[in-house]
């Protein structure tokens, strides 16, 4: 009796762990998880818009900052002069569009000044025209007159005289017009110039217009001398010391955003199908094995990087050899965004990570599933 009492027990104790095992393994399948997992974050790069040698780096390696906390700063004596030297060229602008609106109104006071000496010299000729009519006239009646024996030659020849003078006058009258109505196009022509030397007026203008945009890039170069963190973040790999040359737009140090860290899990190509953008997921880091960090899944990558096909020797294919009856499933990275990190739980890019994705909802089952075993993490 005792002895079947034991064979029982056995038999019940080996279902159970049967049992379990095989709750377990449908738990596995049901739940993708994989021990090929690592931290992310958004790396910055910080460079330098400007060139120069760093004068003050108040930073240290490793140290935290917060966006808009000085990391460096470069020589700023250069472009300080560049700026007072765009200053000066924006006072000389200023300066010389004042000279041209006053040749502009000094031009177009000649231009009124000869259009008068225009009308002047046309009454002028009016006049001449009405004082020959007058002396024509009076030199006809005269001439009647000494035919009649009532005038004498003296009349006659006084008359003569002053209807040639009027003609005289009026030659000259006509030639006043002519030079009048020349030095009137002359000064329309020097006032077209001037006011296409001026331009538009005001802060319209292109000198001015020209002479600040040169002021405010000497402003930028300057401003960029001091190079500030865009993000709150951690300084990582710092390599620059005082006296070493920044040069434009190559990177200086890096800058890891600590509000951009998620986790990259690489599951197998025969899991991903039932993964789903939303599905809770729990990940255990390597460096907190006891820590468990609740996420869900933020998206599924759509390819990756191939070696069989990509170019090689003579421009032909390369293709590795492989085993038939051997067939290694691909990884594709899954993207899981992290929903509440501890504040005693350090986050680093790089380090290793397991993830566990809870399929069926959308819906937290923390308390439902566990983490992988540290032996399996």
């Amino acid at each position: 009796m005792q002895a079947f009492t034991r064979v029982l027990l056995t038999g019940f104790v080996v279902l159970l762990a049967v049992g379990v095992l095989l709750f377990k393994y449908w738990q596995y399948v049901t739940n993708p998880w994989t021990r090929n997992g690592q931290v992310r974050a958004n790396v910055i790069q910080i460079t330098s818009r400007v060139s120069g040698p760093i004068v003050n780096l108040p930073i240290k390696d490793n140290q935290p900052v917060k966006s808009g906390d000085l990391l460096f700063e470069i020589d700023p004596r250069t472009f300080e002069a560049s700026m007072e030297q765009a200053e000066a060229a924006l006072t000389n602008a200023e300066n010389n569009v004042n000279a041209l609106e006053k040749q502009v109104e000094a031009e177009r006071a000649n231009v009124e000044l000869t259009k008068a000496e225009v009308k002047q010299a046309e009454i002028s000729i009016h006049q001449t025209e009405a004082n020959i009519e007058k002396s024509e006239a009076e030199y006809e009646r005269q001439q009647r007159l000494l035919t009649q024996g009532a005038t004498s030659d003296r009349l006659v020849a006084r008359a003569k005289a002053s209807h040639e003078i009027n003609l005289d006058e009026r030659r000259r009258a006509k030639a006043g017009l002519l030079q009048s109505q020349a030095s009137l196009s002359q000064a329309v022509a020097r006032l077209a110039k001037a006011q296409a030397d001026l331009g538009a007026l005001g802060d319209s203008n292109a000198q001015i217009r020209a002479a600040k945009a040169s002021l405010r890039a000497a402003e930028l170069n300057l401003e960029f001398t001091r190079v500030r963190a865009p993000v709150d973040g951690y300084v990582t790999n710092l390599r620059l010391r005082l006296g070493s040359q920044a040069v434009t737009n190559q990177p200086a140090l890096a800058l890891v955003d600590t509000n951009s860290y998620w986790v990259d899990g690489f599951f197998k190509e025969n899991s991903i199908g039932r993964l789903r953008k939303g599905n809770q997921a729990l990940v255990t880091l390597m460096s907190y094995p006891d820590r468990p960090l609740e996420g869900h899944v933020d998206s599924i990558g759509w390819g990756i990087a191939q070696d069989d096909g990509s170019t090689g020797y003579d421009l032909l294919p390369n293709i590795s050899p492989t085993f038939e009856w051997i067939r290694l499933a691909q990884r594709v990275p899954v993207r899981v965004q992290l929903d509440n990190v501890p504040d005693d739980v350090q986050l680093r890019v790089g380090t290793t990570a397991s993830v566990l994705v809870v399929t069926g909802n959308t819906q937290s089952r923390a308390d439902a599933v566990r983490a992988a075993p540290k032996a399996l993490q």
